[in-house]
C-alpha cells in the first residue's frame, strides 16, 4: 500500500518503523482497486508481485463462489461480509518508519478504529448502490462477475475505437517528427471469458484482456518495426523511437513500402460483426455443465469426458498509415464445444463437436452440441484397422476445408515469390475439375472471416479465385505483389471467406455416400504430413468404411497418402453439407482414389 499525503514531512518511504495491524491498509487497498482512490508518488514499499497474487486469489474466490441471490440489498450485505473476511486474510502491510516520526504511528493508532469503521460503512453503502443500480443479480452475484460484465460492456465501444484512433494517430505523428518518410501503425484491444468443466466440476475460469500497438516506419527503402503492450503516451513514443532506430540500421529493400494509395479502402461497410455476449462466469459454467451433461446422458457407454467449454471474445482494432488512412472496427466471436469418451469393454473412443458464431443467438444450443459429441463418440466404438489398399476417399465437410487451405497456401504471395510452392506459376492453369468453383466473399454479414479492409488498409472485394477449375490469380499483399510485379489483391493477412461450390450443386448426404460407393469416409485427421513445396500428402486418419453407399463400420489407425496436385484433379463430387464454422466454407469432398495404409 502507498500513502501519499502530499507533505514532505510525512514522506513515509524514509520511515524505519513498521506500523503493524494497520486496518486502514485493506480498506484503502479496496478503494484503490475500485478506482476511488488515486495514489501517486513512490511513498511506501509495495510488494507488487505478492499483492498481485493476493488479488488474483480473491478474484478467483469471487468467481467460483457462484452466489446469485435475487435481493440486491441482501446480496450487498453478503458481499460486504465477504469483503470483510477477505480483508482479514490480507497480509499485513509493513511501512518502515524512522524514529523521528514516531508520533505519526501513535496518531494513526489512535484514530485507526474510527477511520476504519467510517470507511467500511461508506464502502458498504457504495456497494449497495452499485448492486441496486447495476443489477447485482443479473451479473452472477459476485464482485468479479459484476466488474467483468462492466469491462465486457466498455472494451469495444465506439469510444474504444476513438481511443485507438488517437493512439494510432499519435504513433504516426511521432514517426513523422522523427523524419520517417512513411509509417503505419495498428492498435488493438481484446478481451474474453473462457470456462471449462469436466465431469461437472469447474476445470478452468479464464478472463483474458490484451492490448497492443505495432508500428512500422520507413526511411526510404529501409524499414523498422517495433511493438508494445503499453498504450500509454510515453510507451507509444518510445516504441516509435525504437522502430526508427531499427530502420536506420537495416539494409534497403526495394520492395518495401506502404500500399499503393489507389488500393486503399475509401468506404468502410458495416458487416455486423460485433454482437457482445454479456456472459457472467457463473452462467458460462452453467452452460458448459449443461452441454457436457447432455452428451453424457446420450448413452450409458459415455463413461468419461475431456470436458466442455464456453467462451466469448471481443476485439477492437484500428489501422492507420501516413497516406491518410485511419479506420477500425470491432468484432466478437463466441463458441461452445464438448469432447466425450465412449467405452465398450476395453474399447475406448473419443469424439467432439463445437459451435462458433459472431452472434451468440446463432450458436447451436449447448445441449445439442453435447448430444452431437456423444453420438459421434458412440459411432466410433468398434473401430477396426484396414489392410493397405487403394480406394476412394471422402472428407467430411468439417475436415475438407484443410484440403483447400493447402491450396491457398500454395498460391499465396510468399510461396510464389520464394518459389516454394507445388503450384508455382499456377495462375491460368486448370488445377481442379471443371465443375469446381471458388469465390472470395469478404463482405458476408456476420462472417467469421469477413473484413472491410485488409491489414494494410486495402479494400476487400468479391473475387472469383477459381472458375471452372482454373486458377484466376494469387493471394497477395502489397509486398508480395511487388515481388511478383503484380498488384495487391487485398489479402494482406489472409483470405476473407472462401466459398467452395460445385457448378452442378452439391450432393445430399445419402447421394454423396452412394457416389462414394465403397471406400473411406474420413472424419478426423491427425499429424502435419503435408509438404507445401512438393505437394506430398500423408496424414493419420479415422472415420468409417463405406460399402455400397452405406456406412459399414468405423475405422482408425490408418494413413491416407497422395500428392495434392493429382488429388485436386481427382475430386469427383462435393456435398451439400456446407460447414460455415470457419473462413473456408465447403461441403464434403470426394476423391476418386488415394493410398490407404493400414495393417
Amino acid at each position: 500500500m502507498r500513502i501519499d499525503v502530499g507533505s514532505p514531512v510525512l514522506q513515509l518511504q524514509k520511515c524505519r518503523r513498521a506500523l503493524r495491524d494497520q486496518p486502514l491498509a485493506p480498506v484503502l487497498d479496496a478503494l484503490e482497486a475500485f478506482g476511488f482512490l488515486r495514489v501517486q508518488g513512490a511513498a511506501g514499499i509495495e510488494h507488487r508481485e505478492q499483492r498481485r497474487r493476493i488479488d488474483v486469489a480473491h478474484e478467483l474466490a469471487d468467481v467460483l463462489a457462484l452466489a446469485g441471490e435475487p435481493g440486491a440489498a441482501a446480496d450487498a450485505a453478503r458481499l460486504a461480509d465477504r469483503i470483510n473476511q477477505d480483508f482479514r486474510k490480507l497480509e499485513r502491510v509493513k511501512l518502515s518508519r524512522a524514529q523521528p516520526y514516531e508520533p505519526l504511528a501513535q496518531v494513526l493508532g489512535g484514530v485507526r478504529g474510527t477511520l476504519t469503521r467510517a470507511l467500511a460503512r461508506a464502502l458498504r453503502l457504495l456497494i449497495v448502490v452499485l448492486c441496486i443500480l447495476g443489477g447485482w443479480g443479473r451479473h452472477g452475484g459476485s464482485l468479479v462477475g459484476l466488474l467483468q460484465f462492466n469491462l465486457m460492456q466498455t472494451a469495444a465501444t465506439p469510444s474504444a475505437i476513438g481511443q485507438l484512433e488517437d493512439i494510432t494517430s499519435l504513433a504516426l505523428a511521432q514517426a513523422r517528427s522523427h523524419g520517417a518518410s512513411a509509417a503505419e501503425a495498428d492498435a488493438s484491444v481484446s478481451q474474453g471469458l473462457s470456462v471449462s468443466v469436466r465431469l461437472g466440476e469447474v476445470d478452468t475460469v479464464e478472463y483474458q484482456r490484451d492490448r497492443g500497438l505495432g508500428v512500422t516506419v520507413y526511411f526510404g527503402k529501409r524499414k523498422g518495426s517495433a511493438s508494445t503492450a503499453d498504450l500509454g503516451t510515453a510507451a507509444v513514443r518510445e516504441t516509435v523511437e525504437k522502430a526508427c532506430a531499427i530502420a536506420r540500421y537495416t539494409a534497403e529493400d526495394p520492395y518495401a513500402g506502404l500500399i499503393e494509395p489507389e488500393a486503399l479502402a475509401h468506404e468502410i461497410p458495416d458487416l455486423d460483426l460485433e454482437h457482445p455476449w454479456n456472459l457472467p462466469p457463473e452462467r458460462a459454467i452453467e452452460l458448459a455443465r449443461e452441454c457436457e451433461a447432455a452428451g453424457i446422458a446420450v448413452d450409458a457407454r459415455i463413461t468419461n469426458s475431456e470436458g466442455a467449454s464456453v467462451g466469448t471474445q471481443r476485439n477492437s482494432g484500428v489501422y492507420g498509415n501516413s497516406l491518410g488512412f485511419l479506420a477500425g472496427f470491432s468484432s466478437t466471436s463466441h463458441s461452445v464445444s464438448c469432447s466425450l469418451i465412449a467405452q465398450a469393454g476395453e474399447d475406448m473412443q473419443r469424439d467432439y463437436w463445437y459451435s462458433v458464431a459472431r452472434d451468440p443467438q446463432e450458436l447451436q444450443a449447448v445441449a445439442a452440441v453435447g448430444r452431437m459429441a456423444g453420438e459421434r463418440a458412440l459411432a466410433r466404438l468398434g473401430a477396426r484397422k484396414l489392410a493397405t489398399r487403394k480406394a476412394p476417399v471422402a472428407f467430411s465437410s468439417d475436415v475438407a476445408r484443410g484440403l483447400f487451405a493447402h491450396f491457398i497456401g500454395a498460391i499465396s504471395g510468399p510461396s510464389q515469390y520464394r518459389k516454394s510452392s507445388f503450384l508455382l506459376n499456377a495462375a491460368g492453369e486448370q488445377v481442379f475439375p471443371a465443375f469446381l468453383q471458388m469465390q472470395e466473399r469478404p463482405h458476408i454479414m456476420k462472417g467469421l472471416a469477413s473484413s472491410p479492409f485488409d491489414q494494410e488498409g486495402a479494400a476487400t472485394h468479391d473475387r472469383e479465385l477459381v472458375s471452372n477449375g482454373v486458377v484466376g490469380g494469387y493471394v497477395l499483399g502489397s509486398y508480395s505483389a511487388r515481388r511478383l510485379g503484380l498488384k495487391t489483391t487485398g489479402n494482406a493477412g489472409g483470405l476473407h471467406n472462401l466459398l467452395v461450390s460445385s457448378r452442378d450443386g452439391g450432393l445430399e448426404p445419402q447421394a454423396f455416400l452412394r457416389r462414394l460407393g465403397t471406400g473411406v469416409l474420413v472424419t478426423e485427421l491427425m499429424g502435419q504430413g503435408v509438404n507445401g513445396v512438393t505437394g506430398d500428402y500423408s496424414r493419420g486418419a479415422s472415420g468409417f468404411w463405406v460399402e455400397n453407399g452405406v456406412i459399414a463400420f468405423p475405422v482408425h489407425e490408418i494413413t491416407i497418402a497422395g500428392n495434392l496436385k493429382p488429388m485436386y484433379r481427382d475430386i469427383v463430387a462435393l456435398g451439400a453439407d456446407v460447414d460455415t464454422r470457419g473462413g473456408i466454407r465447403t461441403g464434403s469432398v470426394l476423391l476418386s482414389e488415394m493410398t490407404i495404409a493400414g495393417e
